[in-house]
């Protein structure tokens, strides 16, 4: 299993989770555990998907997904999981 983190932080808007899990599923990016706030307008949302089952290189989604990050007014960044663990242990 390749597990990644996925964030998504913004301005709320209507339609960030819908446009953001249609590209995961086209990608053939599982979702395995999700969690999302809204505090004061500012919407928050962090993923861990398996990417294993894509077809595309890591560096490709990373690019496409900050693409669809600035086409909805929302930063995406991705992270694989080995390096958020290594960066989040000190």
């Amino acid at each position: 299993m390749k597990k990644t983190i996925i964030t998504v932080v913004g301005k709320d808007t209507v339609g960030i989770i819908a446009k953001v899990c249609t590209y995961l599923a086209e990608n053939k990016i599982n979702i395995l555990d999700i969690s999302q706030t809204i505090v004061q307008g500012y919407f928050n949302m962090m993923m861990i998907v398996d990417m294993s089952q894509t077809g595309k290189h890591f560096g490709d989604i990373v690019d496409e997904l900050g693409v669809l990050g600035e086409q909805i007014g929302v930063i995406i960044k991705c992270q694989k999981e080995e390096i958020f663990d290594k960066m989040h242990r000190i």
